[in-house]
């Protein structure tokens, strides 16, 4: 059985901190029969007068709003009482402008209630919506069970979303499905770990875990805009080799690639998982993160992980959307051999899907920075470029094909490579000399014989550079971002 909403609210806001919101609720004065003896036997067995509890504290010292479901009344179902309850939570801390937890655990509306109650699911998600427009965070820890109603209103929009280990979560429940078509829901479907496999939530936690993820992301979320900070290092670079030469670093084995820029880089980081609708997005990489003080949603690609494919693109706008919503700068990661080459890819709306990925960049209101780490080969490549700053490792290059695929459109063989490579200027300093790249990082001689000394470099011009572009006025900022490709 799941813990009560007390046990987590205990598990997670700091002690003696905790000021509870509940007003006491009325009982309506028609009730169907044996409505009203149930409730009065939930309060008894539970001490509780209704099936969320709602109040605030501190989380790791930071102002927060909890709202939480209570299985054990009524099977946690929400009526007009406790949605109501609900509703002036989430407007509360919406006031008080601070974040919103929510922690279900629900077997969905109230069916004493009937249809009103029903329609409670949309009183809420008002409430969390106008929430999240005020670019405010709202965290949900999905707890076992959460279905029905519950599940398909507040429970699914969540900024990031975590869920209790062998929680069962869906929509209909398996005992409603079971008596409305005969058969038994397939065993294995509704649970976190399968929600998780399909990208529908970030992780999988215990509920002693939640406290210390809630506050790394909330540290990156909250993290203050305007930021001092000391000029980036000046660029300091050995002469450039030949471009396939070039190539050909970027490919060693040993390079840094963008989990290695993660987890060496940058601190705090928080995993987000998938699109949220149903796919992994397993080609690309979406994180919380702080590079120094400055805050971001990173997005990238790892060359080492699977090609581009439209599910990791679309989990790309997916942290895009995020960014958007909580006010952050997105640092964008271009570390790739190329889009996915496949008949899935191409159905599955590849090429939309990187014409959707550049328009929602070159439109995103938020600072934009791209580091172009490494390979940087056709459209999955040029989907993650078009920001405010682009700074780039010596090595890394640009090509709307890798020079073995140009070689073979010009040529109709691949032994020209190196040839083609040097002829369209693909490397970091002929993209420097277009006005594409702003920045080159050093390696010294390679990034792949220096990987502790070179992310050193990388981490403390990503740092300056958001530094900069956060004090910079949004619109000056966005107009000079639609006259950097304009004049391209």
């Amino acid at each position: 059985m799941t813990s009560s909403a007390r046990d987590l609210i205990a598990a997670t806001i700091d002690p003696g901190t905790w000021e509870s919101w509940d007003e006491p609720v009325a009982v309506p004065g028609s009730l169907p029969p044996g409505y009203r003896e149930a409730l009065s036997a939930a309060r008894r067995r539970t001490g509780l007068d209704e099936a969320v509890t709602t109040g605030a504290g501190r989380l790791a010292g930071r102002p927060v709003a909890v709202v939480a479901g209570e299985f054990g009344f009524l099977g946690g179902s929400i009526g007009v009482a406790a949605a109501e309850r609900l509703t002036r939570a989430i407007e509360r801390a919406t006031a008080r402008r601070i974040p919103l937890l929510a922690a279900p655990a629900s077997g969905g509306t109230r069916m004493q209630e009937g249809t009103v109650a029903f329609l409670q699911m949309a009183k809420i998600s008002q409430a969390i919506i106008a929430h999240k427009a005020a670019g405010l965070p709202y965290l949900v820890y999905l707890r076992h069970p959460t279905t029905g109603g519950v599940f398909a209103s507040w429970g699914s929009l969540g900024h990031l979303t975590v869920a209790e280990p062998g929680a069962l979560i869906g929509f209909l429940g398996p005992r409603v499905h079971e008596a409305l078509t005969g058969s038994p829901f397939p065993e294995g479907v509704q649970t976190a770990e399968n929600l998780h496999r399909h990208g529908l939530v970030d992780a999988v936690l215990a509920p002693d875990q939640v406290a210390p993820v809630a506050a790394r992301a909330l540290a990156t979320i909250c993290a203050p805009r305007r930021i001092a900070g000391g000029p980036a290092p000046a660029d300091d670079l050995p002469e450039a080799p030949p471009a396939w030469e070039v190539v050909r670093r970027s490919r060693r084995a040993g390079r840094p690639g963008t989990r290695a820029l993660l987890r060496n880089a940058a601190r705090g980081v928080v995993p987000l998982h998938g699109t949220q609708s149903g796919e992994t997005g397993t080609g690309v990489i979406v994180a919380l993160a702080r590079f120094e003080a400055a805050p971001a949603v990173v997005v990238g690609h790892d060359r080492r992980d699977s090609p581009l494919d439209p599910a990791g693109l679309r989990a790309a706008r997916r942290g895009l959307r995020l960014a958007a919503e909580l006010d952050l700068p997105v640092v964008t990661v271009i570390d790739t051999p190329g889009a996915a080459l496949s008949p899935e890819a191409e159905v599955g709306g590849l090429a939309g899907e990187i014409a959707r990925c550049l328009a929602d960049l070159v439109t995103l209101p938020v600072p934009t920075l791209c580091v172009l780490l490494g390979q940087g080969s056709g459209g999955g490549a040029l989907a993650l470029l078009p920001t405010d700053r682009v700074i780039a490792a010596a090595h890394g290059w640009l090509s709307s094909l890798p020079p073995e695929g140009a070689s073979a459109v010009l040529y109709r063989t691949t032994v020209r490579a190196p040839e083609v490579a040097d002829a369209q200027g693909i490397r970091a300093v002929d993209l420097r000399a277009h006005g594409i790249v702003d920045r080159i990082v050093a390696e010294r001689d390679d990034a792949a014989d220096e990987p502790p000394a070179f992310l050193d470099r990388l981490r403390a011009v990503i740092a300056a550079e958001l530094v900069t572009l956060l004090d910079a006025e949004p619109a000056q900022r966005l107009n000079a971002r639609r006259a950097r490709y304009r004049r391209l």
